[in-house]
């Protein structure tokens, strides 16, 4: 099995708009599918950085003078750049949420098809885990994490019975927040998982604080003209990119100047959203939830 089948492989390509001479950044690099693509556009004066905090990530990068692994989280972009000599790019493109690879690696956590500790970071050096969440969240906080990141439509009963359980016997494993889940699934096993699981994987990342980061370090460096391209997996993460290539923020809240003059940072590349083909789901059914937007710094 691959590491990571990149979703929407030539669609993103092609909205990146590559330049020859270009400098591009691939935040999320992964397996490295979508680094290769970009590097087969460039000329022999044109530079690559990868990101990615997975450790696991590293062993995938291309032997190639062009290309640069930054082995951090996308959300110091800024920095990063800057230590590496960059001031400005021509193009960032971003895949998010997790690998094929880090899914399917079991002591990884982020899958309730295995059975292993409740990791789910995906920085292993250091944080919480799913486990010091629940383990120490109180009910409220627990409530506000499941509706607003997994959308979960039972999430108060949810919360109180993670408390009234750690009382007795702390969680530790997927099978120990498994166990207690199917108990109030209510016949939606599958999706009632994935709701949970999502939710408790983007609080222990920080991904929305995180997500937001990129975009306005993606805002600061972008040459104008630059072109920013990303893929999103879940409604929140895809209204966040939205909002952001709108307005500048990602609430979608419209500012404008003494004069009404709108901000809109972005020429939208794409009206909507851009989302895989019938045969590319049926090769790669994780393709099937992605959403691509992309946008143009303005002038």
């Amino acid at each position: 099995m691959s590491y990571h089948d990149p979703v929407l492989l030539k669609e993103s390509i092609e909205l990146l708009a590559v330049q020859r001479d270009g400098i591009y950044v691939d935040a999320t690099f992964g397996g490295g599918g979508h680094s290769r693509a970009i590097l087969e556009q460039l000329g022999p004066k044109g530079r690559l950085l990868g990101f990615d905090q997975d450790e696991d990530a590293r062993a995938n990068q291309p032997d190639d003078p062009r290309f640069t692994f930054v082995a951090g989280n996308f959300r110091h972009l800024k920095r990063f750049l800057r230590l590496h000599g960059v001031q400005e790019i021509d193009g960032l493109l971003a895949d998010l949420g997790v690998s094929s690879h880090q899914f399917d690696t079991a002591e990884r956590g982020f899958s309730y098809r295995f059975e292993a500790e409740l990791d789910m970071r995906m920085n292993r050096s250091g944080g919480q885990m799913a486990s010091d969440i629940l383990n120490t969240y109180d009910p409220g906080s627990l409530q506000k994490l499941f509706s607003e990141f997994g959308e979960v439509r039972n999430a108060r009963t949810l919360a109180y019975r993670i408390v009234e359980v750690r009382t007795k016997k702390p969680f530790r494993t997927i099978g120990d927040l498994v166990t207690l889940a199917d108990a109030l699934a209510k016949g939606q096993r599958m999706r009632y998982l994935s709701q949970v699981f999502q939710a408790l994987r983007m609080e222990v990342n920080e991904e929305v604080v995180v997500l937001d980061e990129l975009m306005q370090g993606a805002m600061e460096v972008l040459k104008p003209d630059g072109r920013l391209v990303v893929i999103a997996y879940h409604s929140i993460e895809d209204r966040i990119v939205k909002n952001f290539l709108k307005t500048g923020n990602i609430k979608g809240e419209v500012q404008s100047d003494f004069y009404g003059h709108i901000y809109r940072p972005f020429d939208l590349v794409t009206k909507k959203a851009v989302v895989a083909s019938e045969e590319e789901v049926a090769r790669n059914p994780r393709a099937r939830s992605a959403k691509m937007r992309a946008g143009t710094r303005k002038k």
